[in-house]
């Protein structure tokens, strides 16, 4: 009775951490999944993010935007949309990996400084683990 106590405990455990380590994988390797440079971290959150790595839709993003206040051009840039949820950890010139969320409802307090940004915002989440190739 131990012993068949001993192998179901031990199976559930094998399936467990199988499960899981299933799900990272799923989440590393979706075709969503895309490493950023924040390019600009302006004020009340005004940021700039650039797209370096990822066959992200060019529809999304500005191939090409200069920042008025620099004169500064960047390619495939987006206004950060999910101002709620980014990380303030993460500086100017920091390289991340994110996804797209739009599901993400932003209910927070922002400021209304005016710092330029592109046209085009997306709503992102920022994820801890490098995109699968």
């Amino acid at each position: 009775m131990k012993l068949l106590l001993s192998l179901l405990l031990i199976g559930s455990l094998a399936m467990t951490q199988n499960g899981c380590s299933g799900r990272n994988k799923a989440a590393k390797t979706n075709d969503n999944c895309y490493k950023g440079r924040l390019e600009i971290k302006g004020g009340c959150m005004n940021y700039t993010i650039s797209v370096v790595e990822g066959n992200i839709d060019t529809s999304l993003i500005q191939s090409s935007w200069t920042d008025e206040h620099s004169g500064k051009t960047y390619t495939n840039v987006f206004a950060l949309g999910s101002k709620c949820t980014f990380p303030d950890k993460i500086n100017e010139g920091d390289e991340f990996y994110f996804v797209i969320d739009s599901t993400q409802t932003q209910e927070c307090a922002v400021c209304m400084m005016y710092y330029p940004v592109p046209s085009k915002s997306l709503l992102i989440r920022v994820i801890s683990e490098p995109c699968a190739k």
